[in-house]
Protein backbone atom coordinates (compact mmCIF):
# COMPACT_ATOMS: atom_id res chain seq x y z
CA UNK A 1 0.00 0.00 0.00
CA UNK A 2 2.33 2.78 -1.18
CA UNK A 3 0.43 5.76 0.15
CA UNK A 4 2.95 8.44 -0.66
CA UNK A 5 1.78 8.52 -4.28
CA UNK A 6 -1.96 8.64 -3.60
CA UNK A 7 -3.83 11.79 -4.45
CA UNK A 8 -7.44 12.78 -4.16
CA UNK A 9 -9.72 11.92 -7.05
CA UNK A 10 -13.40 12.24 -7.65
CA UNK A 11 -14.68 10.44 -10.67
CA UNK A 12 -18.10 9.76 -12.10
CA UNK A 13 -17.76 6.15 -13.24
CA UNK A 14 -19.42 2.88 -12.37
CA UNK A 15 -17.12 0.29 -10.80
CA UNK A 16 -17.05 -3.19 -12.33
CA UNK A 17 -19.33 -4.70 -9.68
CA UNK A 18 -22.02 -2.24 -10.77
CA UNK A 19 -21.97 -3.54 -14.37
CA UNK A 20 -25.41 -5.14 -14.03
CA UNK A 21 -26.91 -1.78 -13.18
CA UNK A 22 -25.71 -0.30 -16.47
CA UNK A 23 -28.21 0.03 -19.26
CA UNK A 24 -27.73 -0.87 -22.93
CA UNK A 25 -25.06 1.11 -24.69
CA UNK A 26 -23.25 1.82 -21.43
CA UNK A 27 -25.82 4.27 -20.08
CA UNK A 28 -25.29 4.62 -16.37
CA UNK A 29 -28.26 4.03 -14.10
CA UNK A 30 -26.46 5.11 -10.92
CA UNK A 31 -23.36 7.27 -10.95
CA UNK A 32 -20.44 6.50 -8.69
CA UNK A 33 -18.28 9.13 -7.06
CA UNK A 34 -15.00 7.97 -5.56
CA UNK A 35 -12.21 9.45 -3.49
CA UNK A 36 -9.09 7.98 -1.90
CA UNK A 37 -6.60 9.52 0.48
CA UNK A 38 -3.79 8.25 2.64
CA UNK A 39 -2.44 9.65 5.90
CA UNK A 40 0.32 8.69 8.31
CA UNK A 41 -0.76 6.20 10.99
CA UNK A 42 -0.66 8.79 13.77
CA UNK A 43 -3.34 9.75 16.27
CA UNK A 44 -3.15 13.32 14.93
CA UNK A 45 -4.23 12.04 11.50
CA UNK A 46 -7.66 10.96 12.76
CA UNK A 47 -8.95 14.55 12.82
CA UNK A 48 -7.57 15.14 9.32
CA UNK A 49 -9.33 11.98 8.08
CA UNK A 50 -12.62 13.28 9.50
CA UNK A 51 -12.09 16.67 7.84
CA UNK A 52 -11.33 15.14 4.46
CA UNK A 53 -14.37 12.85 4.57
CA UNK A 54 -16.75 15.64 5.59
CA UNK A 55 -15.30 17.99 2.96
CA UNK A 56 -15.65 15.42 0.16
CA UNK A 57 -19.17 14.38 1.15
CA UNK A 58 -20.27 18.01 1.38
CA UNK A 59 -18.83 18.65 -2.10
CA UNK A 60 -20.83 15.67 -3.38
CA UNK A 61 -24.05 17.05 -1.87
CA UNK A 62 -24.45 14.28 0.72
CA UNK A 63 -26.97 15.13 3.45
CA UNK A 64 -26.02 16.23 6.96
CA UNK A 65 -27.18 13.04 8.71
CA UNK A 66 -25.08 10.81 6.46
CA UNK A 67 -22.09 13.18 6.77
CA UNK A 68 -22.35 13.06 10.57
CA UNK A 69 -22.55 9.26 10.59
CA UNK A 70 -19.66 8.97 8.12
CA UNK A 71 -17.55 11.31 10.25
CA UNK A 72 -18.04 9.07 13.31
CA UNK A 73 -17.50 5.83 11.41
CA UNK A 74 -14.28 7.04 9.78
CA UNK A 75 -13.06 8.35 13.11
CA UNK A 76 -13.57 4.96 14.76
CA UNK A 77 -12.10 2.91 11.92
CA UNK A 78 -9.11 5.19 11.45
CA UNK A 79 -8.44 5.25 15.20
CA UNK A 80 -8.50 1.45 15.30
CA UNK A 81 -6.05 1.23 12.40
CA UNK A 82 -3.68 3.61 14.20
CA UNK A 83 -3.98 2.02 17.65
CA UNK A 84 -4.16 -1.66 16.85
CA UNK A 85 -1.75 -2.12 13.93
CA UNK A 86 1.86 -1.27 13.30
CA UNK A 87 1.02 0.52 10.05
CA UNK A 88 3.01 3.44 8.74
CA UNK A 89 0.11 4.74 6.65
CA UNK A 90 -3.66 4.31 6.62
CA UNK A 91 -5.69 4.48 3.41
CA UNK A 92 -9.27 5.72 3.36
CA UNK A 93 -11.61 5.38 0.39
CA UNK A 94 -15.12 6.62 -0.19
CA UNK A 95 -17.58 5.56 -2.88
CA UNK A 96 -20.98 7.12 -3.35
CA UNK A 97 -23.17 4.91 -5.53
CA UNK A 98 -26.56 6.54 -5.87
CA UNK A 99 -27.55 7.26 -2.26
CA UNK A 100 -25.38 4.50 -0.76
CA UNK A 101 -22.00 5.42 0.73
CA UNK A 102 -19.19 2.89 1.12
CA UNK A 103 -16.35 3.83 3.47
CA UNK A 104 -13.21 1.76 3.77
CA UNK A 105 -10.16 2.14 5.99
CA UNK A 106 -7.19 -0.07 5.12
CA UNK A 107 -4.15 -0.66 7.29
CA UNK A 108 -0.83 -2.39 6.64
CA UNK A 109 -1.39 -5.20 9.09
CA UNK A 110 0.23 -6.67 12.15
CA UNK A 111 -2.90 -6.49 14.32
CA UNK A 112 -3.26 -9.21 16.94
CA UNK A 113 -6.93 -9.98 16.25
CA UNK A 114 -9.75 -9.49 13.76
CA UNK A 115 -11.86 -6.38 14.43
CA UNK A 116 -15.24 -7.24 15.92
CA UNK A 117 -17.91 -5.44 17.90
CA UNK A 118 -17.94 -6.52 21.54
CA UNK A 119 -19.80 -5.75 24.71
CA UNK A 120 -17.92 -3.74 27.30
CA UNK A 121 -18.65 -2.81 30.88
CA UNK A 122 -19.90 0.63 31.85
CA UNK A 123 -16.63 1.38 33.62
CA UNK A 124 -14.41 0.60 30.63
CA UNK A 125 -12.98 3.60 28.85
CA UNK A 126 -12.73 2.14 25.33
CA UNK A 127 -13.98 -0.74 23.23
CA UNK A 128 -17.24 0.71 21.94
CA UNK A 129 -16.02 1.90 18.54
CA UNK A 130 -17.16 -1.03 16.43
CA UNK A 131 -20.50 -1.13 18.28
CA UNK A 132 -20.95 2.46 17.12
CA UNK A 133 -19.94 1.52 13.56
CA UNK A 134 -22.45 -1.34 13.65
CA UNK A 135 -25.23 0.96 14.91
CA UNK A 136 -24.60 3.66 12.31
CA UNK A 137 -24.09 1.49 9.24
CA UNK A 138 -26.32 -0.63 7.10
CA UNK A 139 -23.57 -3.27 7.01
CA UNK A 140 -19.88 -3.48 7.86
CA UNK A 141 -17.12 -6.04 7.65
CA UNK A 142 -13.45 -6.86 7.31
CA UNK A 143 -11.57 -8.10 4.26
CA UNK A 144 -7.94 -9.02 3.74
CA UNK A 145 -5.96 -6.36 1.93
CA UNK A 146 -5.33 -7.24 -1.71
CA UNK A 147 -1.54 -7.05 -1.24
CA UNK A 148 -1.62 -9.88 1.31
CA UNK A 149 -0.79 -7.88 4.42
CA UNK A 150 -3.15 -5.78 6.42
CA UNK A 151 -6.87 -5.56 6.12
CA UNK A 152 -9.64 -3.24 5.13
CA UNK A 153 -12.61 -2.50 7.35
CA UNK A 154 -15.59 -1.22 5.38
CA UNK A 155 -19.03 0.12 6.17
CA UNK A 156 -22.10 1.03 4.11
CA UNK A 157 -24.22 4.02 5.06
CA UNK A 158 -27.43 5.25 3.48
Amino acid sequence: MPCASLTEHSVDVAPSYEALRLGRGGTMVASCLQDVFCLPALSTSVAEARRQVVFRLRSWGVGQDTRDSAELVVSELFTNAVRHTSSEDVRCSLQLIGARLRLEVADQGCARSVPQARSVGVDQEGGRGLMLVEALSEAWGVTAHHHGTGRAVWAYLV
